[in-house]
Parts: C-alpha cells; sequence; structure tokens
C-alpha cells in the first residue's frame, strides 16, 4: 500500500511536468502564427496561404500598420483605458472601503446588487446605454467611453476590494483612529497600502479588458478618428480581400500595451490572486 502511495505522486508529479510543456506549446502555437503572418509578404501569403513556410520575412506590414492610422487607434484606447482604470480603482476602493469598514444600513444589499449588476449580459444593455449616451451629449465621444466603461466595471472591482479590506485586521484601523486619524486618513494610509497587491491585480484586469473592448467602441463611437485599437483593426478586414499580413501586425502592435502592464505588475497580480487562499 506504501508503494502504491509513493508511486501516486510520483506519476502525478511526471504527469504534470511532462503535459504541462504540451499545452503551453499548444497555446503558443496560435501567438507564433499570428507573428509569423505578420513578417510574411501579401504575396507570399496569396500564393501558399497561411499555414506554409514562408518565402521570406520582411517589416513592411507593421510600416503599413503604423501608416494605416495604428497610432491614432492605439492612443485613443490609452485616452479611454487609463482614466477607467485610475477613475474605476479609485470609487471602488473608496466603496469597497466604506462597505467593509463601516456599518452602512442594507451593505449586503448594496453589495448583492452589485454582483448582480455584472451577471447582466452586455446585450441586454446596449441600447438602453446607447439611448443615455444620446440623451446627455456623451455619444460618439471618448468622455462617454469612459463613463461607461467605468459604470459596466464598478461593481464586479468594489465587490472584489470588498472582500480584499475584509480581511485586513480591525487592529489596525482602531489603532490609527485612537492616534487620531480620520476616516479619509485610514482609508489613505493604512487600507490602500495594505490592498495593493489586490489594487494591482484589478488594475491589470481593467486594463487588458477596456483596451481590448469591441462591444462598447463600435456601439458608442461612430467618428473613424475617435475608434479605439480593437474596432480599428476590425475595419481593416476588407469585403473581399484582406491584407492578412498588415492585420496581424497591427494585431501585434495592439498586443504591446497590455503585455507591458502585465509583465510591470506581474508580481503584485500573482499576490493579489493568491491573497486569501490560505485562510
Amino acid at each position: 500500500m506504501t508503494a502504491v502511495q509513493s508511486r501516486n505522486p510520483r506519476l502525478r508529479t511526471w504527469l504534470f511536468h511532462g503535459g504541462m510543456p504540451v499545452l503551453a506549446v499548444l497555446w503558443l502555437i496560435p501567438l507564433a502564427l499570428v507573428v509569423l503572418t505578420s513578417l510574411r509578404t501579401f504575396d507570399d501569403l496569396a500564393a501558399s496561404g497561411l499555414a506554409s513556410v514562408p518565402d521570406g520575412l520582411t517589416a513592411e506590414p507593421y510600416r503599413q500598420a503604423l501608416a494605416s492610422g495604428q497610432w491614432r487607434s492605439i492612443m485613443n484606447s490609452l485616452l479611454i483605458t487609463v482614466p477607467v482604470v485610475l477613475v474605476t480603482l479609485v470609487l471602488a476602493s473608496m466603496a469597497a472601503y466604506g462597505l467593509a469598514r463601516h456599518r452602512i444600513p442594507f451593505r449586503r444589499t448594496m453589495l448583492l446588487l452589485m454582483l448582480a449588476g455584472n451577471l447582466l449580459p452586455a446585450q441586454l444593455l446596449l441600447i438602453p446605454v446607447l439611448k443615455l449616451t444620446e440623451q446627455f451629449g456623451l455619444f460618439d465621444s471618448l468622455i462617454g467611453m469612459i463613463v461607461v466603461q467605468t459604470a459596466v466595471g464598478l461593481g464586479f472591482y468594489t465587490f472584489v476590494l470588498h472582500g480584499f479590506m475584509r480581511g485586513i485586521p480591525q487592529e489596525l484601523t482602531h489603532a490609527a483612529r485612537i492616534d487620531g486619524a480620520t476616516t479619509f486618513g485610514v482609508y489613505l494610509r493604512i487600507v490602500l497600502p495594505l490592498t495593493k497587491p489586490a489594487l494591482a491585480a484589478l488594475g491589470s484586469l481593467c486594463f487588458t479588458w477596456t483596451f481590448n473592448d469591441l462591444v462598447w467602441s463600435i456601439t458608442l463611437l461612430r467618428s473613424e478618428d475617435k475608434l479605439p485599437v480593437t474596432p480599428a483593426i476590425l475595419g481593416m478586414q476588407g469585403e473581399f480581400v484582406s491584407s492578412w499580413n498588415v492585420i496581424a501586425a497591427a494585431t501585434v502592435i495592439a498586443a504591446i500595451p497590455t503585455v507591458i502592464v502585465f509583465l510591470r505588475f506581474q508580481r503584485y497580480f500573482i499576490s493579489g490572486l493568491l491573497i486569501g487562499s490560505s485562510r
């Protein structure tokens, strides 16, 4: 029995270390195909197809992608994403602090409503939100996109941060209050530093989701010079013939900001995901 038990963990270890490289290769194949496609000429792709061995590699598709207005669409995405991340995290952290540290009436009901709002499919909200942006004069504007994206994700981030802040020992905030700290001082000097991993993890997710958004962008924006990067790439597809090498190059360029953000906050992202796992 002991020998069988000793072999089972060893077998699981071998299966894990043998299966993970296979899964990693399967995960990287589509990414490698996109990068390889972005370095091929249109004539090569048209003659041989996407799955063929390239005749040669060139950086010309990247120049064409940037010349087609890719820089402008990336700047539009950043102009939308950065304010959304900052405003969402500030508002969500304040709301979560109030709900987690103060006896607010119906606070559990408010949390459930926030969570329930995120369970609604975005398709159900498109028409009502579109009409509201038209009535308030926010349609086809970056400000309207910022307001809508902030409102859409605020409930989810508040719900998650509420769970993190409830795990902070009450003794820390009580000691700060005895020392004369105000409510905002406790939030700013005690709670926020302790929730930095959670804020970094949620900030990375918020940046990725907002930067890569397509549904709200094509619903609330009409002007070509205001389109973010994802609908701009979608607009590069022709009706009959598409330059897949240029589209692939634009996709690689569009992925760079999110990769930079993830690598920058990777340490906080992983620690934020692990918080509470040992409780």
